[in-house]
């Protein structure tokens, strides 16, 4: 019997067939409340032969003593930042994830988190639920910049929102997407610090990576105009947090609205969780009835192809 790890919340709290797909097979499931730190996945390895899971930490050392077990990694999602794939590969491990199951999902959620801050939806309900009226003027996005540094999947359903709001569109990415440039107007940037100067409103869709993480930092807020807003979907780690506070203090930045951090969950005193400017939500731009069926269907349906030899599998990695 395969021992596996599910440790992704969403998937274990919200009704779907994943469940029954996951329970008709002959697994013995270890289940945790993710996303487990680096302690807690030492404690665990060697006990596993594979795992489902969201943002644990599979670190070299996480990865190395789970050693010769461990034969499987099946992701929820598509970020793989917590996994250490330079290890994986050197162990022949293939990480399997699950593009293309949640970008409608997060793009919504970035303009939810837009639409609250520019036109002080939290101020305002705080106000009201206390038995207040105080009226506060916001902003339009209408024929506002949006600058998008990502132009993926979620990159792209954003862009197409945004020209629902008849915003301007500028954008970068490094695989410029050719296609959808064509049948979508989208001012090409050459670089993330051009769409950074152009926007009024910045949304982040890239991957953290060791040349994007604190992408935004004190140098490359300096450059956006004042009053802008920034959005963060993507992960928390992309930008320096200190830079962004200074930011928010001194009104260069108009707000920062985010569902990511740079420690999950924060600390207590995490200085963005109260600021009167920062809008924060618990990394839940992809949960929704809808979206967490799919992805964990997938991250199911790639896990159980991968033990039985049959069926499609969507590995991440190549060694």
């Amino acid at each position: 019997m395969k021992r596996i790890l599910l440790s992704t919340t969403s998937y274990q709290d919200t009704p779907g067939d994943h469940h029954a797909l996951l329970d008709s097979q002959d697994f013995e499931i270890v289940r945790e409340r993710g996303p487990l730190s680096e302690e807690r996945m030492l404690e665990l390895a060697g006990e596993l032969d594979g795992a489902l899971c969201g943002d644990d930490a599979f670190t070299r050392e996480v990865i190395e003593k789970m050693l010769p077990r461990l034969q499987v990694i099946s992701k929820y999602g598509i970020g793989l930042d917590k996994i250490d794939l330079e290890a994986c590969n050197e162990h022949k491990i293939p990480v399997l994830f699950t593009p293309g199951v949640n970008h409608t999902t997060v793009a919504e959620h970035a303009f939810c988190l837009l639409l609250a801050g520019v036109r002080n939806l939290l101020g305002s309900t705080d106000s009201t639920r206390a038995g207040g009226w105080k009226r506060m003027t916001g902003n339009e996005i209408w024929t506002k910049k949006l600058g998008i540094v990502g132009l993926g999947r979620i990159g792209q359903e954003v862009a197409k929102r945004g020209l629902g709001f008849e915003m301007e569109i500028h954008g970068f990415d490094i695989y410029w997407p050719e296609a959808f440039a064509e049948n979508h107007p989208v001012t090409r940037h050459e670089s993330a610090q051009s769409v950074l100067r152009e926007a009024d409103v910045v949304s982040l869709h890239t991957n953290l990576t060791e040349e994007t993480r604190h992408l935004i930092n004190a140098e490359s807020l300096a450059t956006m105009k004042k009053g802008a807003w920034l959005i963060n979907t993507s992960r928390g780690e992309l930008v320096d947090t200190d830079a962004v506070v200074a930011a928010l203090d001194s009104g260069h930045l108009g707000g920062y609205a985010t569902d990511v951090l740079d420690e999950e969950p924060p600390r207590a005193d995490h200085p963005l969780l109260n600021h009167p400017k920062a809008i924060v939500t618990p990394h839940i731009g992809s949960r929704t009835y809808e979206s967490v069926p799919r992805q964990a269907m997938r991250a199911t349906t790639n896990l159980v192809n991968f033990f039985s030899g049959e069926g499609e599998v969507l590995q991440a990695n190549k060694f």
